[in-house]
């Protein structure tokens, strides 16, 4: 089962060499991507979780292209003092792209063409165990640059850890709205590596400062 994404490809040359940004043709509106000190933190509203979700299976099918989410300029509420705000980019390790050179490469996009592409709706069982073996090599590799957060890594972990935004969107809604419960839903991306932070992802369907 696939879902169709509207987004934007664009191409932009640094050099020699030519690279394809995809962005999702509409930014989510409610979430934010936040560097907390030792956390960092992602909060989204159901849309956001699925739209999320989708993205990261595509990173998984689309080795050639950065996937570039834009979620600083959405205006969804205000950071705590003490946090950043983050944009994200998704990419293939056989990319070799130096997050160094992102600056120049966002400032060379233009409006991109319009497009719909598909993107798996399910994923596989993650082993969780074997995150943790030595020899493993599918793993996140994190690095910060110009405001951006980039998650590099291979198909096998960008299909699995997709799941973690579909768990969020199934059951975060019922559960943060039964007065029984505690009000908090959120899945954790553990990336398997000591020198690569985890992220928390949790649901939220409070946004004042972004309209219905």
């Amino acid at each position: 089962m696939h879902v169709q994404i509207p987004v934007t490809v664009h191409q932009a040359r640094l050099g020699p060499q030519e690279f394809q940004v995809v962005r999702p043709a509409q930014p989510p509106r409610r979430a934010l991507l936040l560097d907390e000190g030792p956390y960092l933190n992602a909060y989204v509203d159901q849309a956001a979780a699925r739209l999320l979700a989708g993205l990261w299976s595509l990173a998984a099918t689309s080795p050639r292209s950065l996937i570039h989410v834009p979620l600083r300029p959405n205006g969804a509420g205000s950071p705590e003092p003490g946090s950043r705000p983050l944009d994200l980019v998704l990419l293939h390790h056989s990319l070799q792209f130096a997050p160094s050179r992102w600056k120049e490469l966002r400032g060379r996009l233009g409006p991109g063409r319009r497009r719909s592409v598909s993107a798996p709706a399910s994923e596989p069982e993650i082993d969780h165990e074997a995150l943790h073996h030595a020899e493993n090599r599918n793993r996140f590799h994190q690095h910060l640059h110009a405001e951006t957060l980039f998650m590099t890594g291979s198909a096998k972990v960008f299909r699995e850890s997709a799941g973690h935004f579909r768990e969020v969107a199934r059951h975060g809604p019922a559960h943060v709205r039964d007065a029984t419960r505690r009000g908090h839903y959120c899945a954790r991306l553990h990336p398997g590596d000591t020198r690569t932070r985890e992220i928390h992802i949790e649901y939220s369907d409070s946004w004042p400062d972004v309209p219905a």
